[in-house]
């Protein structure tokens, strides 16, 4: 089954990931494939530059023997589905109170300073900023999601260290900004501080 995308052209899974869905999809029981529904999502956002046109959605209910409309529904229900284009770079920012109180205003101010909009995609297609519910790195905020990566302890000068990075084409690495491995407490380790023998 072929449908065609919103600029005119088709939308089918590439092999490689018809193959893919496929595994999902044999995951679930006879008469429980639908189940699959949130897998196969996913590796069409992927596949369609990272959001869901109406037709890829429309290609998955057909691959999953769904009515669309059921497609669309857990499409327009999880927020790790868009339902419009995103810049290369899409920015999910937490605004949620633990990254507030820890300055993601500030994180927010960066990135209008860098030319970003909430909900929109740059001019030229690099950027897009979203503000998102809890992304459940609460220890480490504030924090953004970009695409799959996320970027942790930020603050004004280190989202635009980060900005300026993925401009020039760089990937900044992800984790915290301030050097701290995983969600250890800054300034280093208070208790179990000694190896027993």
């Amino acid at each position: 089954m072929m449908t065609v995308t919103q600029d005119g052209g088709p939308f089918e899974f590439t092999a490689e990931n018809r193959a893919e869905a496929d595994k999902h999809i044999a995951k679930y029981p006879d008469g429980r494939q639908k189940s699959a529904v949130m897998p196969l999502l996913w590796l069409a956002q992927r596949q369609n530059g990272g959001w869901l046109s109406r037709e890829a959605i429309e290609y998955v209910a057909g691959v999953l023997d769904m009515p669309t409309i059921k497609v669309l529904e857990v499409a327009t229900f999880y927020t790790m589905y868009n339902l419009r284009p995103v810049g290369r770079y899409h920015i999910q920012l937490c605004g949620t109170t633990p990254c507030w109180l820890r300055g993601a205003d500030t994180v927010l101010k960066a990135c209008y300073d860098f030319g970003l909009e909430k909900g929109k995609v740059t001019h030229d297609g690099q950027f897009s900023l979203i503000e998102v519910e809890c992304l459940g790195a609460c220890c480490n905020a504030p924090t953004v999601q970009i695409n799959d990566d996320y970027y942790e302890d930020l603050d004004y000068q280190g989202m635009t260290r980060i900005l300026e990075s993925l401009a020039r084409g760089e990937t900044p690495p992800p984790g915290s900004q301030r050097g701290r491995r995983s969600s250890e407490p800054e300034g280093g380790l208070t208790s179990l501080t000694e190896v027993e023998q």
